[in-house]
């Protein structure tokens, strides 16, 4: 008889990891155990923890001044920092929820996005500055604080500034409202509590295991997004150890700050990372020898990149698999048996399905490929205001996840089709369906598709395939042009094909397949 789908997690909770009340309590452990541990290196900035404590305790007094607490929503428009990493702890310890945005989205796409969040305050740094006070007179935000270098100084060195554990967050506090696209790249805001965010702390370590105050992470992955923010970010708190930021995504200085730092755990993410950085100069001059290993997830990894990897940096390549709605959900693990194209088995206290696409309730024999759902402590509340997707989404406790993948007789889960027809620009993930809709207002296009075509530096990038208006000329600079008025850098087209028509399938749908095979 064939085996059900069906997997739980092939190993428990490591009983020697600490479950904090909350995010802040986590930050207030590594300030009590680790306070001269450097916390976060920014360049050629520094903090330590015992600096780090005292300025989120001194933001997280202003903040409370100003009427921020509990329940309340707090917005940060900044690109990654120290600065961003105070400001997110801060928000959080006057038990506000913390919503962090892409700041270098257009002021059409931050309205999206912000539209129902309902912030009571609003941080920024300075290049974000126009588009926030936009934004905060569109949503009626009462409070808007700008933080840049220097901004923190005061506090950090202030003795008398303590987090006051009487007052921090309680577990089912909501701790986070992330941004994802979903399947039609309109923005969804993801609820999580302290308490989910723990237990994937918990999860994520007892499967990749960190040595307390003395790891050495590296993040290039924007804090904004559920792996820059709850992997690299907060992890490295977690483990009370040094968080390297790098300030973009560049693989010339992400190979030197590995070696440079002696980066022992380096949470590239997405293939296209660690693709760009197999391209950088002096790859092969870096030592790579304080790596215990490489974390991937988001795009799956080609055999042919775990294989390079491996060979010029002697460390394995792990990879893994979560969504904005809980992570992680599996991962391959250091210490014991992975497979190269899996993303592991379930993470402790997880169980996974496969169930056919049609309804979901069926679930498939082993080997069969169909939707994968999830069922475990790590998964999200809802979506923010919108109780459909939150259904559609969430039943009876599992979390179906719209990603087409099958188990194999070990218990390992390959995925093998992106259902939401994704595309992962530099480690940035672009709903095509969302670039289409920008494309569709120009007044000269009667039809247009996007899909991703592989890049050597960037993973993939996004071809736009157009049907301009009959009678009508549309040149490749002026629809270039148009995309960099409404759109942020990394969703826009790099390559234009002006076609007589889209190819569609047979329920009159765009067939992207097809597009993709034109590349």
């Amino acid at each position: 008889m064939t085996k059900p789908s069906r997997v739980n997690a092939p190993r428990k909770i490591d009983p020697g990891l600490p479950h904090y009340e909350s995010l802040v309590h986590m930050l207030l452990a590594a300030v009590e155990s680790h306070p001269d541990v450097i916390a976060v290196i920014y360049e050629e900035r520094r903090i330590s923890y015992a600096q780090f404590g005292r300025a989120v305790a001194g933001l997280a007094a202003k903040l409370s001044a100003a009427g921020v607490g509990a329940g309340d929503r707090v917005v940060v428009m900044m690109a990654n920092s120290i600065e961003m990493d105070v400001a997110i702890m801060a928000a959080m310890t006057t038990r506000a929820q913390v919503a962090p945005v892409n700041p270098f989205l257009t002021p059409h796409e931050l309205e999206r996005a912000l539209v129902d969040v309902e912030g009571a305050f609003l941080i920024h740094d300075a290049p974000a500055a126009e588009k926030a006070r936009g934004v905060a007179d569109k949503f009626g935000i009462p409070g808007l604080l700008e933080l840049g270098a220097g901004s923190l100084d005061a506090w950090a060195a202030d003795a008398s500034l303590t987090l006051d554990a009487g007052t921090l967050p309680t577990a089912d506090d909501l701790a986070l409202l992330i941004f994802t696209g979903g399947s039609t790249g309109i923005p969804k805001g993801v609820n999580h509590t302290h308490r989910g965010l723990m237990w994937s702390f918990v999860q994520h370590c007892s499967v990749w295991p960190c040595e307390t105050g003395r790891e050495r992470f590296l993040n290039v992955a924007p804090m904004f997004h559920i792996w820059g923010l709850g992997y690299a970010t907060w992890v490295p708190i977690y483990a009370q150890s040094t968080l390297v930021m790098v300030p973009r995504y560049d693989p010339d200085k992400v190979v030197h700050a590995l070696g440079e730092h002696r980066i022992t755990v380096f949470g590239g993410g997405p293939a296209p990372i660690y693709m760009g950085a197999l391209t950088a100069q002096g790859f092969d001059q870096t030592d790579f020898s304080a790596l215990k290993y490489c974390i991937s997830g988001g795009a799956p990894c080609p055999e042919d990149l775990h294989r390079e990897w491996l060979a010029r940096t002697g460390c394995p390549l792990l990879e893994g698999w979560g969504m904005t709605e809980g992570a992680p959900f599996c991962l391959n693990p250091l210490d014991s048996k992975r497979k190269v194209l899996s993303v592991g088995h379930p993470v402790p206290e997880t169980t996974i399905e496969i169930v056919d696409v049609e309804t979901g309730d069926k679930v498939l024999p082993i080997g069969e490929p169909g939707e994968v759902r999830v069922h475990g402590p790590q998964l999200m509340l809802g979506y923010r205001k919108k109780p459909e997707e939150t259904r559609a989404a969430l039943r009876d406790g599992w979390m179906y996840t719209g990603d087409i993948g099958y188990v194999d007789d070990e218990g390992f889960l390959f995925l093998v089709d992106r259902k939401k027809d994704m595309v992962i620009v530099g480690g940035y993930n672009v709903y095509p369906r969302e670039v289409d809709e920008v494309l569709f207002k120009h007044p000269k296009i009667r039809e247009a598709a996007t899909v991703g075509k592989p890049d050597p530096r960037l993973g993939e990038v996004l071809v736009a395939f157009v049907v301009p208006d009959a009678g009508v000329t549309l040149t490749e600079d002026e629809l270039f042009e148009y995309c960099k008025q409404e759109m942020v850098k990394y969703k826009r087209p790099v390559e234009v094909h002006f076609v007589d028509a889209l190819p569609k399938t047979g329920t009159n749908k765009i067939n992207r397949r097809a597009l993709r095979e034109r590349l």
